[in-house]
């Protein structure tokens, strides 16, 4: 029998995702937009950017938001904004890095979609939030220590994700491929599917 192709493989993705969600998670820089984005047109669905869509329904950046609301305010928004994209049904979102915190959004994400733990080391992060500077987390201390307290509070919680890929540094395309390879081999991608 021959190795089934990467045209095969997302439409047995595709057909197995009946209504749900792949919901990308990690910490800023693992590549959540980037790939997500390009995951999205290779599985032909929908592609939406949680931050986006926060900045969008306050009519401010996200530095704006925490400058002028503080964490626990966005958090809140994001929690509401995370619940109503999970709404549409099948769809590529990626979250931003504390999402996935919220313990009602882990829920709501087992429910309605399958989570992608898109997990980067501490280098590859650095490397990749070098290149912005408008991260709200980053602006207060050393990025690099950010980073650390970050992945030592977050990673057991991120672990928690349906499906776990190495972000690594190579082609956005590969990342897809792999990530679409960890969609096929999980085995609660064809457990209580509802086909669309």
């Amino acid at each position: 029998m021959s190795k089934p192709s990467i045209q095969d493989e997302i439409a047995e993705t595709c057909h197995y995702l009946g209504k749900r969600a792949i919901v990308l998670v990690g910490l800023m820089g693992a590549g959540k937009s980037s790939v997500g984005r390009r995951l999205a047109e290779r599985l032909e669905v929908p592609f939406v950017d949680a931050d986006h869509e926060i900045e969008v329904a306050a009519g401010k950046t996200i530095p704006e938001i925490f400058a002028d609301h503080g964490e626990d305010y966005f958090r809140e928004g994001e929690r509401r904004v995370i619940m109503r994209l999970l709404e549409n049904g099948k769809q590529v979102l990626a979250t931003g890095g504390g999402a996935y915190m919220n313990s009602e959004s882990r829920e709501r994400i087992r429910d309605l979609g399958i989570s992608v733990w898109l997990k980067a080391d501490l280098n590859l992060l650095l490397k990749r939030v070098s290149k912005r500077n408008d991260r709200p987390l980053l602006k207060a201390d050393e990025p690099a220590l950010v980073l650390k307290r970050l992945i030592d509070l977050r990673y057991p919680v991120y672990a928690l994700a349906d499906i776990q890929v190495e972000s690594r540094d190579v082609q956005h395309g590969q990342m897809v491929s792999d990530v679409i390879k960890a969609l096929v081999d999980w085995p609660g991608l064809k457990a209580n599917c509802d086909d669309a």
